[in-house]
């Protein structure tokens, strides 16, 4: 066997494996013949004619992400710094949308930077419109946004963004302090509102346990000192009926009703002698005016047992 005998079983079984072509799972591979698209072979063992089909590009349909730092200013003048990371993926692995990603751009570089500059512009357009103390909680409102205005762009490039999350957003020093300082006087303001309601409220209930107090003081006041008069009543009703009594047996045994007098005129010099506790009294201790003392308590018990009878 010569040298030329085994060139051609060599060719065919170079040919043989050039015609093989396996695509791993989760990508897609475009072919090509002379430079023109031709179709699109999916996972798996497939097959290509040698030397005029080739792999122009090896497609992943997978989701894919990467994560984007950039700057917007807001309507008044912040500087409003995004952190972000965005989620996305070929659209679907129809013929027509993998020539889209396959031609669209001349490479992933290119087609990355356009992603990421049409996103910080859909973004930055956005924020333009606001205030910085309304970023921090649009976060969903941005990403809703960002979609609306870029899924028609994305579709005509073959892809579809699945997911923009903002994971930070940050202001400049001097902002960031001026909004800490914003903060900390809002909840001066409201801690002093608090307080001012905690002590309203306190005061009130104060005032109102001590009407209450007042209230059920003076109703204690008016039961006691109606109780007080009705015991002086009736301290005075039975000294009535006792001198009363007192003045009938004496006026059935013929005796001068005055000396029941004199006998209470003398306890009651007695009683305050023996518990006046140091004090002085003056009485008038002249015949006249014992006489005249007598006869009006004589009067007095004369009318109560007029009273009774």
């Amino acid at each position: 066997m010569n040298f030329y005998s085994i060139i051609p079983p060599l060719l065919f079984l170079i040919l043989i494996i050039s015609s093989i072509v396996t695509v791993r799972q989760g990508t897609v591979a475009v072919i090509t013949v002379f430079g023109k698209y031709r179709r699109v072979i999916g996972p798996g063992l497939n097959f290509k004619i040698p030397l005029i089909e080739q792999i122009f590009k090896r497609i992943s349909i997978q989701n894919r992400s990467v994560e984007l730092g950039f700057q917007a200013v807001t309507i008044d003048q912040a500087n409003v710094n995004f952190t972000s990371m965005l989620l996305y993926s070929v659209l679907d692995n129809h013929d027509e949308t993998i020539k889209n990603v396959a031609f669209k751009f001349f490479d992933e570089k290119n087609f990355m930077q356009a992603l990421i500059r049409s996103i910080e512009g859909s973004v930055r357009a956005f924020v333009a419109t606001k205030k910085q103390s309304e970023v921090l909680v649009l976060r969903k409102e941005i990403v809703e946004n960002v979609k609306e205005q870029l899924d028609h762009t994305l579709e005509g490039w073959g892809y579809h963004l699945i997911d923009l999350q903002i994971n930070d957003i940050t202001f400049d020093d001097e902002v960031m302090r001026s909004m800490a300082k914003v903060v900390a006087s809002n909840n001066l303001k409201a801690a002093a509102e608090n307080e001012g309601q905690a002590l309203l409220i306190t005061k009130t209930k104060a005032a109102e346990a001590e009407g209450n107090f007042i209230k059920i003081s003076a109703e204690a006041e008016r039961l006691a000192a109606q109780l007080r008069g009705m015991g002086i009543a009736s301290f005075r009703e039975e000294v009535a009926k006792g001198m009363s009594s007192a003045a009938k047996l004496m006026a059935d045994s013929n005796l001068d009703a005055s000396l029941i007098m004199f006998s209470m005129w003398t306890e009651a010099v007695k009683n305050f002698a023996e518990h006046g506790q140091g004090n002085v009294i003056f009485l008038d201790g002249s015949t006249e005016n014992m006489e005249r003392t007598l006869k009006q308590m004589l009067a007095m018990s004369q009318i109560d047992v007029k009273k009774k009878n």
